[in-house]
Formats: structure tokens, C-alpha cells, sequence
């Protein structure tokens, strides 16, 4: 099950996928995706009955609708894992920056746009943005100190997100939060898909494109720390929440990592797939 928030005639709406993917069916235009999501199994009952209900007509055209960002407002601020794979904690430092531990920082809910939005390119404020596509968890039930053997209980389902990075402010402050937090800089999308149709997260092919170019290509089996692990450890004294995102970390490939570095420049374009999901493409804005 693909899930989507939608605009179609000035309406948004949550939407499901048919069987081709090129085709929606609205299923619910008063509430939001994470109210939907808090509603539990009742909310997954009212798609099939929507779904077993609906005639050919109701459908209409993927390309009629605007996407959104699946989660718009999550209950807090986006949970971000850093260095959660070998080769990327290498390439921001050395073997020696492999962490034993989780870390966790996190991204402002303003962050957060579209598929095919414009991310600001902020040039009057930094020279140095950088993309980092992840694999994003949304939470689906309300959880403390969860066992790790339970997590995935938890999970309502999985997206992309494009972690969007300021490495010059990052330096400056000493910290991560003002540096991720730029206005645009949390790209999501361009669909929801249910856990039951991602049967392993931890063993998915992700791939990053520059303008056509591939710049990172790994999978999940090579995350430090599993899906499991990131939510056991993170709800440990901290409540989770539906509609809560916690974003995954990032492979190798990253503008910093190379020699020299390669940031974005205004009028890049950011192709993000992961298996299962699809792809989330958003531009750099040309404006100065």
C-alpha cells in the first residue's frame, strides 16, 4: 500500500496508489496524514473499505495531482541518525569517527517540502549544501523503552528524505542543528509505503543522483545500527509518537566527501531511489 498527500482542485487530500501506480484513489479530505496515522488499524479498515467500494470513476490520474510531503507536520522535530553507515563515517573523517554508539540529532519541522519542490539554495548564507538521501521511518503507534525485538510494531511505514546539509554552518557552530535546519532543506516523498510492503527495511538499495549522475549507491544492509536498533534505543526515557520520522543516515557519496568536494550549485537537480519506495526528486532553486 502506497500512500500520498495530495492537491487536486485546490484540495488536499490523502491518497492510495492502484496496482499500476499511475492512478489514485482519495480516501480521506479531512484529516492529516498523522491523524490518520494515530487512528491506528481503523485508519488501514477505512482504505479497503474505500478501496472495495470505490467504482472505476473515482479514481483519477497520478499526473492531475500535486504531491506533498507524505508528513508535513510530524508531533516533533525530524530524528535524524548520523554516521549510520561504515563508508560515509569514514568519508567525514576516519575509521576512528565510526560510532559504537548511536547519534542523534535533529531537524526543524519547517525543514520539510514536497516531491518536486525548490529547495532555497541559501547562498547568502552558506557556500556549502549538501544532500544526504535516507531512508526515512514513520512511526505508527505511541511507545516507550520499546524492545528491540518489538520495534518494528511500531512502524507505520517508510519514505525518503533528502537530509539537506549547510557544512560551513555545521562548522562554524559546532553543532548540527542550525546547519540542517535551513528552510527546504528536509525534501520527503514522494509516497508513504506500508511497513507490510517493505517486508526487510534492512536490505534496501538506495541510490543518489546530481543532474543524472550517480553519486551514492549502497543499501541498507550496511546501516551500524538496524531499523530495530535506532528505534529501541531512541524511544529509551523518550516517547514516540505516530507521524513521528526518524531519517536513517546516509551512505558514502555525500559533496563533502569527495576531494575536492563537490556541494551543490543552484539548478542541480536531486534524484533519491530507494526499492520499493521510488523516487524523490527535487531542484536547487536558480534565484539569488
Amino acid at each position: 500500500m502506497k500512500l500520498l498527500t495530495g492537491k487536486r482542485d485546490n484540495k488536499v487530500f490523502i491518497g492510495v496508489l492502484d496496482s499500476t501506480e499511475t492512478k489514485v484513489l482519495s480516501v480521506n479530505e479531512r484529516e492529516s496524514m498523522v491523524e490518520c496515522i494515530a487512528k491506528g488499524e481503523k485508519f488501514l479498515q477505512e482504505i479497503k473499505e474505500k478501496i472495495q467500494a470505490a467504482s472505476e470513476e473515482e479514481y483519477f490520474f497520478l499526473e492531475e495531482v500535486t504531491l506533498l510531503s507524505p508528513v508535513k507536520k510530524p508531533p516533533k522535530n525530524i530524528l535524524c541518525v548520523g554516521k549510520n553507515y561504515v563508508d560515509h563515517a569514514i568519508e567525514m573523517g576516519s575509521k576512528d569517527d565510526i560510532p559504537e554508539h548511536l547519534m542523534v540529532f535533529t531537524k526543524a519541522p519547517t525543514t520539510i517540502i514536497g516531491p518536486n519542490e525548490q529547495i532555497d539554495n541559501h547562498l547568502s548564507i552558506t557556500k556549502q549544501l549538501d544532500y544526504e538521501g535516507e531512508l526515512a521511518i514513520v512511526i505508527g503507534k505511541k511507545g516507550r523503552n520499546i524492545k528491540k525485538e518489538d520495534a518494528l510494531d511500531y512502524v507505520f511505514g517508510y519514505t525518503i528524505v533528502n537530509d539537506i546539509t549547510a557544512r560551513d554552518l555545521q562548522a562554524k557552530h559546532k553543532q548540527f542543528f542550525l546547519g540542517k535546519s535551513l528552510d527546504t532543506s528536509c525534501p520527503m516523498g514522494p509516497v508513504l509505503v506500508h511497513k507490510e510492503n517493505l517486508s526487510d527495511p534492512n536490505h534496501l538499495h538506495i541510490e543518489t543522483k546530481i543532474n543524472g549522475e550517480v553519486r551514492q549507491s549502497s543499501n541498507t544492509k550496511h546501516f551500524i545500527f538496524s531499523v530495530e536498533e535506532m528505534i529501541s534505543t531512541i524511544s529509551l526515557g523518550m516517547t514516540l509518537e505516530p507521524g513521528d520520522v526518524i531519517a536513517t543516515g546516509t551512505p558514502a557519496g555525500v559533496g563533502k566527501g569527495f576531494q575536492p568536494p563537490r556541494f551543490l550549485n543552484p539548478g542541480d537537480q536531486i534524484e533519491i531511489t530507494i526499492e520499493g519506495i521510488g523516487t524523490l526528486s527535487n531542484k536547487v532553486s536558480e534565484e539569488i
